[in-house]
Protein backbone atom coordinates (compact mmCIF):
# COMPACT_ATOMS: atom_id res chain seq x y z
CA UNK A 1 0.00 0.00 0.00
CA UNK A 2 1.54 3.83 -0.55
CA UNK A 3 1.01 5.22 2.70
CA UNK A 4 4.36 6.65 1.91
CA UNK A 5 5.85 7.77 -0.87
CA UNK A 6 8.83 9.65 -2.69
CA UNK A 7 8.31 13.20 -3.19
CA UNK A 8 10.16 12.85 -6.39
CA UNK A 9 7.19 11.38 -7.71
CA UNK A 10 4.59 14.00 -7.25
CA UNK A 11 7.28 16.41 -8.76
CA UNK A 12 7.72 14.11 -11.81
CA UNK A 13 3.86 14.17 -12.54
CA UNK A 14 4.32 17.82 -13.09
CA UNK A 15 0.79 19.62 -13.99
CA UNK A 16 -0.59 16.18 -13.76
CA UNK A 17 -1.95 14.48 -10.43
CA UNK A 18 -0.58 11.51 -8.85
CA UNK A 19 -2.74 9.04 -8.24
CA UNK A 20 -2.84 6.44 -4.91
CA UNK A 21 -5.18 4.04 -3.54
CA UNK A 22 -4.82 1.08 -1.56
CA UNK A 23 -5.79 -0.41 2.47
CA UNK A 24 -4.31 0.97 5.59
CA UNK A 25 -4.16 -0.88 8.45
CA UNK A 26 -4.79 0.78 11.46
CA UNK A 27 -4.98 -1.77 14.26
CA UNK A 28 -2.41 0.44 16.45
CA UNK A 29 -5.71 2.57 16.76
CA UNK A 30 -6.85 0.06 18.68
CA UNK A 31 -4.30 -0.49 21.16
CA UNK A 32 -4.76 3.22 22.40
CA UNK A 33 -6.79 4.62 24.78
CA UNK A 34 -9.65 5.72 22.65
CA UNK A 35 -12.94 3.85 22.31
CA UNK A 36 -12.06 2.11 19.19
CA UNK A 37 -12.14 -1.41 20.55
CA UNK A 38 -11.94 -3.00 16.44
CA UNK A 39 -11.04 -1.24 12.88
CA UNK A 40 -10.45 -3.33 10.04
CA UNK A 41 -8.24 -2.20 7.29
CA UNK A 42 -9.21 1.17 5.50
CA UNK A 43 -9.45 2.04 2.12
CA UNK A 44 -7.34 4.91 0.49
CA UNK A 45 -7.46 6.41 -2.60
CA UNK A 46 -6.59 10.02 -3.52
CA UNK A 47 -4.28 12.25 -5.39
CA UNK A 48 -1.28 14.27 -4.64
CA UNK A 49 -0.43 17.23 -6.64
CA UNK A 50 2.44 20.03 -6.57
CA UNK A 51 1.97 23.62 -6.09
CA UNK A 52 4.93 25.79 -6.35
CA UNK A 53 6.80 24.39 -2.88
CA UNK A 54 3.13 22.73 -1.69
CA UNK A 55 1.75 19.41 -2.24
CA UNK A 56 -1.71 18.89 -1.75
CA UNK A 57 -3.09 16.00 -0.79
CA UNK A 58 -6.69 15.27 -0.88
CA UNK A 59 -8.10 11.71 0.06
CA UNK A 60 -10.50 9.45 0.70
CA UNK A 61 -10.68 6.89 3.78
CA UNK A 62 -13.05 4.50 3.81
CA UNK A 63 -14.05 1.65 6.88
CA UNK A 64 -15.59 0.42 10.00
CA UNK A 65 -14.85 0.38 13.52
CA UNK A 66 -16.62 -1.22 16.19
CA UNK A 67 -17.26 1.16 19.32
CA UNK A 68 -18.85 0.31 22.56
CA UNK A 69 -22.40 1.33 22.63
CA UNK A 70 -22.81 4.42 25.60
CA UNK A 71 -25.90 2.41 27.16
CA UNK A 72 -24.37 -0.87 27.10
CA UNK A 73 -21.11 -1.59 26.54
CA UNK A 74 -21.87 -4.05 23.32
CA UNK A 75 -20.30 -3.88 20.23
CA UNK A 76 -21.77 -1.31 17.44
CA UNK A 77 -20.07 -1.50 14.26
CA UNK A 78 -19.96 2.03 12.54
CA UNK A 79 -19.04 2.76 8.93
CA UNK A 80 -17.19 5.94 8.12
CA UNK A 81 -15.88 7.91 4.86
CA UNK A 82 -14.02 10.97 5.45
CA UNK A 83 -12.83 13.16 2.83
CA UNK A 84 -9.65 14.93 4.12
CA UNK A 85 -7.75 17.60 2.53
CA UNK A 86 -3.55 18.08 3.95
CA UNK A 87 -1.33 20.68 2.77
CA UNK A 88 2.25 19.85 2.70
CA UNK A 89 5.30 22.68 2.49
CA UNK A 90 8.43 21.30 1.09
CA UNK A 91 10.62 24.60 1.55
CA UNK A 92 13.71 24.34 4.30
CA UNK A 93 12.89 27.43 5.25
CA UNK A 94 9.32 27.09 5.94
CA UNK A 95 8.31 27.37 9.67
CA UNK A 96 4.74 26.92 11.34
CA UNK A 97 4.70 29.82 13.22
CA UNK A 98 1.00 29.69 13.10
CA UNK A 99 -1.75 27.44 13.86
CA UNK A 100 -2.16 27.13 10.21
CA UNK A 101 -2.59 23.39 8.49
CA UNK A 102 0.04 23.38 6.38
CA UNK A 103 3.19 21.03 7.68
CA UNK A 104 6.48 20.95 6.97
CA UNK A 105 8.48 18.37 5.42
CA UNK A 106 11.63 16.86 6.63
CA UNK A 107 12.67 14.76 4.04
CA UNK A 108 12.33 12.93 0.70
CA UNK A 109 9.38 10.84 1.56
CA UNK A 110 5.63 12.26 2.53
CA UNK A 111 4.03 9.19 5.02
CA UNK A 112 0.35 9.66 5.15
CA UNK A 113 0.50 7.13 8.09
CA UNK A 114 -0.21 9.54 10.76
CA UNK A 115 -2.79 12.00 9.25
CA UNK A 116 -4.76 9.52 7.88
CA UNK A 117 -4.93 8.27 12.26
CA UNK A 118 -5.61 11.31 12.72
CA UNK A 119 -8.72 12.16 10.77
CA UNK A 120 -9.73 8.46 11.85
CA UNK A 121 -9.68 9.53 15.53
CA UNK A 122 -11.33 12.66 14.89
CA UNK A 123 -14.36 11.06 13.34
CA UNK A 124 -14.98 8.84 16.46
CA UNK A 125 -18.30 9.78 17.64
CA UNK A 126 -18.93 11.09 21.32
CA UNK A 127 -21.44 8.50 21.90
CA UNK A 128 -23.53 5.72 20.01
CA UNK A 129 -25.96 4.12 20.61
CA UNK A 130 -26.52 -0.04 19.43
CA UNK A 131 -30.23 0.17 17.81
CA UNK A 132 -31.60 -3.12 19.20
CA UNK A 133 -28.48 -4.39 21.78
CA UNK A 134 -28.15 -8.38 21.89
CA UNK A 135 -27.85 -8.64 25.30
CA UNK A 136 -29.46 -6.89 28.43
CA UNK A 137 -27.26 -5.36 30.92
CA UNK A 138 -26.02 -6.86 34.05
CA UNK A 139 -28.51 -6.99 36.69
CA UNK A 140 -25.72 -7.76 39.98
CA UNK A 141 -22.20 -8.01 40.33
CA UNK A 142 -19.56 -8.17 42.60
CA UNK A 143 -20.85 -6.39 45.63
CA UNK A 144 -23.51 -3.95 43.55
CA UNK A 145 -26.91 -4.89 42.34
CA UNK A 146 -29.86 -3.04 40.43
CA UNK A 147 -31.95 -1.35 42.85
CA UNK A 148 -35.64 -1.63 41.02
CA UNK A 149 -38.09 1.52 42.15
CA UNK A 150 -40.91 -0.09 43.89
CA UNK A 151 -44.58 1.34 42.81
CA UNK A 152 -45.70 3.66 45.12
CA UNK A 153 -48.72 2.98 47.05
CA UNK A 154 -51.81 4.88 48.33
CA UNK A 155 -50.53 6.58 51.53
CA UNK A 156 -52.30 5.28 54.69
CA UNK A 157 -53.55 6.71 57.30
CA UNK A 158 -52.67 6.25 60.91
CA UNK A 159 -55.54 5.51 62.66
CA UNK A 160 -54.31 7.63 65.33
CA UNK A 161 -54.75 10.16 63.06
CA UNK A 162 -58.28 9.71 61.12
CA UNK A 163 -59.89 11.38 63.83
CA UNK A 164 -57.63 14.70 63.33
CA UNK A 165 -58.21 14.09 59.16
CA UNK A 166 -61.95 14.32 59.76
CA UNK A 167 -61.92 17.33 62.42
CA UNK A 168 -60.59 18.95 59.25
CA UNK A 169 -62.95 17.85 56.53
CA UNK A 170 -65.59 19.19 58.77
CA UNK A 171 -63.95 22.82 59.07
CA UNK A 172 -63.65 22.68 55.24
CA UNK A 173 -66.82 21.70 54.97
CA UNK A 174 -67.94 24.92 57.63
CA UNK A 175 -66.30 27.45 55.39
Amino acid sequence: MIVKFPIQKVKQAGDKPFFFEGEVDLSSLEEAKNDIRRISPVQLNGQAEMRGEEIIVSMTIEGEMILPCARTLADVPYAFRIEADEYFNTSQYYTEEDDSEVHPLDGEVLDLTPYIKENVLLEVPYRIFAEAPDHTPPQEGDGWGVVQEKPQTEEKVDPRLAKLESLLNNEDDSK
